[in-house]
């Protein structure tokens, strides 16, 4: 039986847990703009490289819990097929069009479309699985989309480049695919476990990504400076696998609804490291609009936890 002061102390791990997650999970799009602007690796070939170093990890982790665990039936056919979508759409295109769209946004514009998924969710769900929007989700919604309209208000005085608009749109696409992959995972995850799901669509999508990059890729994915290599490695370990189970382990222990909380530090993680590391500035706009934008996420995600 757990004591008072036992429970507090897991109540506290999950906090850190998540929070660091959120954090690291922030840090991907400064070291994906980092090793575009230095190295000039192409969006494909990065994405290649992150899933290359990523799938050992996820390999050993299913492996071990395979060996562990026995009692898990085995997939269907059908459910298999599933797994293949749900990876195709998660890992594969939702990270194929961020990492497309930071060729063209900054590492602080990426996080704050990016963190608009909660809001996606809520239409997708509202349009095909005919769940109904409460009030105070279609005020958080007006909420949230205003406050991204506020941070591009510097870019509307000196008039809307191209190239910000493309990069804006991809990075939303990633969103939205991102938002289809959370809406059908929670047709597997019940059923296989958060662990096993994770390393099954990550590796379908390390598959898919590896084809893709063959298909249409004729570069050596092993002709780069050393340190793009490293950076990928960072990139992968500490910003793709290590904060996924941090934060699942997280949610275990504090609920999805205070997760949701303390993940909202991610876009202000990311504006601060963007302006440390790739000197990107920051307007009051953009921190006017990122707040707005964490408040109208913050009413979605606390009354849909």
């Amino acid at each position: 039986m757990k004591t008072k002061s036992t429970h507090k102390s897991s109540y506290f791990a999950g906090v850190i847990l998540v929070f660091v997650g959120a954090v690291a999970f922030a840090g991907k799009a400064v070291l994906v703009r980092y090793n575009y602007l230095h190295y000039h690796v192409d969006t494909i070939s990065l994405l290649a490289l992150r899933m290359l170093f990523s799938a050992p990890f996820y390999i050993g982790i299913l492996v071990f819990k395979n060996i562990k665990d026995t009692t898990k039936p085995a997939l269907s056919n059908k459910e298999w097929l599933t797994m293949v979508l749900i990876g195709i759409v998660g890992y594969y295109l939702a990270a194929l069009f961020d990492f497309w769209g930071l060729n063209y946004v900054t590492a602080s514009v990426e996080r704050l479309i990016l963190f608009l998924y909660p809001t996606i969710v809520v239409i997708v769900s509202a349009i095909f699985l005919k769940k109904k929007i409460t009030k105070i989700q279609y005020l958080a919604l007006v909420v949230t989309y205003l406050g991204v309209f506020f941070s591009f208000i510097p870019d509307l005085k000196i008039g809307m480049q191209k190239d910000l608009l493309l990069g804006s749109f991809l990075v939303f696409l990633s969103a939205f695919t991102y938002a289809l992959y959370l809406i059908g995972s929670g047709e597997m995850i019940p059923k296989i476990g958060s662990l096993r799901f994770t390393c099954y669509a990550m590796l379908i999508s390390t598959v898919i990504v590896m084809g893709h990059f063959f298909l249409t890729n004729h570069a050596s994915l092993f002709s780069y400076p050393k340190e793009a290599y490293l950076l990928s490695f960072v990139m992968a370990l500490f910003t793709t696998v290590i904060p996924s189970f941090m934060i699942s382990d997280g949610i275990k222990k504090i609920g999805s609804g205070n997760a949701s909380i303390i993940g909202s530090i991610g876009p202000v993680a990311t504006i601060i490291m963007a302006n440390v590391f790739l000197n990107e500035p920051i307007s009051i706009w953009q921190i006017g609009g990122t707040i707005i934008v964490l408040i109208g996420v913050l009413m979605i995600s606390v009354k849909g936890k």
